[in-house]
């Protein structure tokens, strides 16, 4: 099929392929699918200010009026060479993928087709005709995990020439990642405000990066430690109001869980105080943040921590498998964890 895996997508726009005569570039994260379409456009080589070389159409436009894109893909160039065809803002329109299916039957030469859509399902009619095309390539955008995250860290802080600390770094992939165009917007800004450094640290980060910290994983992870089960209600319901993909959510669980089990270890087998296994963490604590560690570590034992690391990896397939349940499925899993939580507390 002609597809690429969400991983697979940079890959493929940073290579030399000019088989693909028409490109979807789909998902739920619309500055990704933005940013990996112009990308897609620079590769072409085309002026994209040239508006006889890149001709930009509406998808609503070529729904009420189908015949129009196929028009305009066999229009020969009045100076030659090779044209560019950039649609926007697909979506189900019934006519754009009539006419989208013609020119996968017979690929037009001498001008390419990119189409930026929204979140296509498995099934819908525009991503199956483009998947089963042989001249054809659907490329999905997800919000960025953790990875995705950094790689975004990684260039933006090259080009300004700033380095970063690891809790600072820690702090921006729990922060950010939800969407493309807003996760740069936030890191230049947070360039500017260091401006002049050598060092991004993580005061920098609470102090400029203030609209993305308000959604910030900590509070929810920070209510499932401690078994505060009204903190984590409102919490976990502000990060999806908000737009987040809920897979980061059991990222940052995932990521906080495993330190705390590391930190049991230590304990248990190697005979420290909480408190000590706490100030000697690595990556180390947040000052502020250590003495909800220890309460934390007072509540979950090695035992405890073994079924939550067991179940969170369940959690995360099932709610792959069933991306529409996604959300309630991880808020069960992660409100059994708070409830856990708080009866332990009881019990000391």
């Amino acid at each position: 099929m002609a597809q690429k895996k969400s991983h697979e997508v940079d890959a493929f726009l940073g290579g030399s392929d000019k088989s693909s005569v028409i490109v979807l570039v789909y998902g739920p994260d619309k500055g990704l699918v933005s940013e990996r379409a112009a990308r897609f456009a620079r590769s072409t080589g085309l002026a994209l200010d040239d508006p006889f070389a890149v001709i930009r159409l509406e998808a609503d436009a070529i729904d009420s009026d189908p015949a129009r894109l196929s028009d305009e893909a066999r229009t020969i160039s009045m100076f030659g060479g090779e044209r560019l065809i950039w649609v926007r803002n697909a979506a189900g329109q019934k006519g754009l993928a009539d006419a989208v299916k013609l020119l996968v039957a017979e690929p037009p030469t001498d001008t390419r087709i990119l189409i930026e859509a929204g979140d296509l399902k498995k099934g819908a009619a525009l991503r199956t005709i483009v998947e089963g095309g042989s001249f054809a390539m659907a490329l999905p955008c997800y919000s960025d995990d953790s990875r995705g995250v950094d790689a975004v860290i990684d260039d933006v802080l090259s080009r300004e020439k700033l380095q970063i600390t690891l809790e600072a770094r820690q702090m921006l992939r729990d922060n950010l990642g939800g969407d493309r165009l807003a996760t740069r917007g936030e890191l230049e800004k947070l360039c500017l405000y260091a401006h002049g450094q050598e060092r991004i640290t993580a005061d920098d980060v609470r102090e400029a990066v203030g609209d993305v910290s308000a959604l910030s994983y900590d509070e929810i992870i920070d209510a499932i430690l401690t078994g505060d089960i009204a903190r984590f209600g409102t919490a976990f319901d502000r990060v999806v109001k908000s737009g987040s993909a809920p897979f980061l959510i059991l990222n940052a669980a995932m990521r906080q869980f495993q330190q705390i089990q590391l930190l049991r270890h230590a304990i248990e087998q190697e005979r420290k105080p909480i408190a000590a296994a706490v100030a000697s963490a690595k990556p180390p604590i947040f000052f502020s943040r250590r003495k909800l560690v220890e309460n934390a570590l007072g509540r979950w034992t090695g035992e405890s921590l073994a079924r939550v690391m067991e179940r969170l990896q369940k959690t995360i397939l099932e709610s792959r498998q069933n991306a529409a349940l996604a959300i309630p499925i991880i808020r069960q899993t992660l409100l059994a964890f708070t409830v856990e939580a708080a009866r332990a507390g009881r019990n000391r």
